[in-house]
């Protein structure tokens, strides 16, 4: 077992999560345009097409926040949306989660971790925009039914209620906001 920190930029949160081996998760890099806008919305820098946001994506019960769980934040996209969670003191995503406790699954981007190499390495990418502006995936298979098999087992195991990220109840721990139409255009990437 390897045990990672991570933090926000300015220290106010973190915690730790636990890597059993790079088998526990995916490793993968996004270009999808929602993770490009949350991080715009944010004041982060624009990841870009090219770069995406490299992530790490396993089962909430992996993460153990030591301090700052009071100064997080939910924005989402749309109504329906993903949980894009973040540190409020200094806007840093944080995680990805969605908006069922017991859909257990957890993204932290991997920019937040202390160490990359326990994840192992990448083994897809999501939403790479082709010349012709459609969009293709690289090991999508493999990554969803790797998503698939860790829900599957931790609502079989019951460790999708340990979360940092839910009540008992299902009521996520920290406030959310749904952007506006104008705030979602504002933070549209151009391309």
């Amino acid at each position: 077992m390897t045990t990672l920190t991570f933090s926000c930029r300015c220290g106010q949160v973190a915690g730790t999560l636990d890597v059993p081996s790079p088998a526990a998760g995916n490793h993968v890099v996004c270009h999808c345009p929602d993770c490009r806008a949350s991080a715009i919305h944010l004041g982060q820098p624009d990841p870009g097409v090219k770069l995406g946001t490299e992530l790490w994506q396993t089962t909430p019960d992996r993460v153990t926040l030591t301090r700052g769980a009071d100064r997080l934040a939910i924005q989402q996209l749309s109504p329906k949306g993903l949980y894009r969670w973040y540190a409020s003191c200094c806007n840093t995503p944080l995680f990805n989660t969605l908006r069922k406790s017991r859909l257990a699954f957890v993204g932290l981007p991997v920019a937040c971790l202390s160490d990359s190499a326990a994840l192992g390495p990448l083994i897809g990418r999501a939403f790479i925009k082709g010349p012709d502006g459609k969009y293709r995936h690289e090991g999508f298979n493999r990554i969803g039914f790797r998503i698939a098999k860790m829900m599957l087992a931790a609502n079989l195991s019951g460790s999708w209620r340990k979360t940092p990220f839910f009540d008992a109840d299902g009521t996520p721990t920290a406030p959310v906001h749904v952007l506006t139409r104008e705030e979602r255009a504002a933070a549209t990437p151009a391309t």
